[in-house]
């Protein structure tokens, strides 16, 4: 029982699930290029993967595998590669199935954003509107005070997000600044004259 206790815990748990793929997907791995390609309804993505993990796809069951020799197992670096691999191939699967959505909100008086073909200019109490070129594979929906940011790749959009959210960090005591609709911020209260 201690035996397979101790080799369970040498595999890395989220690169042992096999890869449901979806009705509508289509998937291409090339093995000398070690390239895993995707493409469905919401775009096209594609990954090189590690050298040191394999990647298979068994188009009869509709599932992506990955594996790493049984020699391997024991070196720590390794099984992070392959417990990586796998989530990196199952969030461009979902993504080029489902999408990625990040909505973000502005806080404040007079503050909105409005989308200028391919770039979101803010407005966001600056003496002068900061202007961000939006990248090749987002969305942006902008409805004054928000603003939704939808793709494939999740690290783009996630990324994108980020990048506007930087410009006016929300701030504790007023509030104001751009956040994500389900942040919660923690609000300061101000320093009390006369007290």
């Amino acid at each position: 029982m201690a035996q397979l206790i101790q080799s369970d815990r040498k595999m890395s748990r989220v690169g042992k699930q096999p890869i449901t793929v979806p009705s509508g997907v289509k998937v291409s791995i090339d093995p000398k290029s070690r390239k895993v390609s995707v493409e469905g309804p919401k775009g096209k993505l594609s990954m090189t993967h590690r050298p040191e993990v394999n990647v298979n796809w068994d188009e009869g069951e509709n599932r992506i595998t990955c594996s790493i020799p049984a020699d391997q197992l024991k070196i720590r670096q390794i099984r992070a590669y392959w417990g990586l691999t796998r989530a990196l191939i199952a969030s461009m699967i979902k993504g080029v199935a489902e999408g990625y959505t990040k909505k973000l909100e502005i806080i404040g008086v007079g503050w909105n954003a409005k989308a200028m073909g391919k770039v979101i200019q803010l407005n966001i109490g600056f003496c002068h509107p900061v202007d961000i070129p939006v990248p090749e594979s987002v969305e942006l929906v902008v409805e004054k005070t928000n603003i939704t940011i939808s793709g494939p790749d999740k690290q783009v959009v996630g990324q994108f997000a980020a990048l506007i959210r930087s410009k006016r960090p929300p701030e504790p005591y007023n509030g104001k600044g751009i956040k994500y609709i389900d942040e919660i911020i923690i609000r300061k209260q101000g320093k009390v004259f006369g007290a």
